[in-house]
């Protein structure tokens, strides 16, 4: 089972990847949300475990117009890559 920091991370990487899929730059999604720019970037950057709120996610996921669950899809083989971007 993966950690709370390594489901942090992957959860930030899954935010980063459904941006890409829907073509959308950080600052495209973070104004939809009324975030920053650099408070998603840390939020998907594989080597930072920042704290932020379900709402957040919620937000995010309506912006992304996708189910938050899919946000919430981990997977173990990601444990490790997870663990090597953060050392």
């Amino acid at each position: 089972m993966l950690t709370n920091d390594e489901m942090v991370c992957q959860l930030g990487l899954n935010i980063a990847h459904y941006r890409r899929l829907r073509k959308m730059t950080q600052e495209e999604l973070a104004d939809a949300v009324g975030m920053s720019r650099a408070f998603l970037g840390h939020i998907e950057a594989p080597n930072m475990v920042v704290s932020f709120s379900l709402y957040t996610v919620f937000d995010i996921a309506r912006a992304l117009n996708i189910e938050p669950k899919l946000l919430f899809e981990f997977h173990e083989e990601g444990k490790d890559s997870a663990k090597l971007n953060r050392e």
